[in-house]
C-alpha cells in the first residue's frame, strides 16, 4: 500500500464509503471493504503527517534558522 498515491487512496476511500453507505454488501464483504478502508485511512494519515513534517523542515524563522511555524490557510475570497 505504500506505493499508492494519496489522491488514489482518497478516491478508493470514497468508493468504499459509498459501498458501505448503500448497505447492499453481504456482511463478510462489508467487513473486508471496511478493513481496506481503515488501512487506506491510516495510509492517508501517515502521508499527511510526513507532508506536515516536510513543511516544518522547510520553514525558516526571521534569523534563517529552521523551525516549526503553524500554517494558516484562508480560502480564496474569504481573506
Amino acid at each position: 500500500m505504500t506505493d499508492l498515491k494519496f489522491e488514489d487512496s482518497l478516491v478508493r476511500l470514497e468508493q468504499i464509503v459509498s459501498q458501505l453507505e448503500a448497505g447492499n454488501l453481504p456482511l463478510e464483504e462489508s467487513l473486508k471493504v471496511f478493513e481496506e478502508g481503515i488501512a487506506l485511512a491510516r495510509h492517508c494519515a501517515r502521508y499527511l503527517e510526513e507532508a506536515e513534517k516536510r513543511i516544518e523542515i522547510l520553514t525558516r524563522d526571521d534569523q534563517g534558522a529552521l523551525g516549526a511555524t503553524p500554517f494558516t490557510w484562508e480560502p480564496e475570497g474569504e481573506a
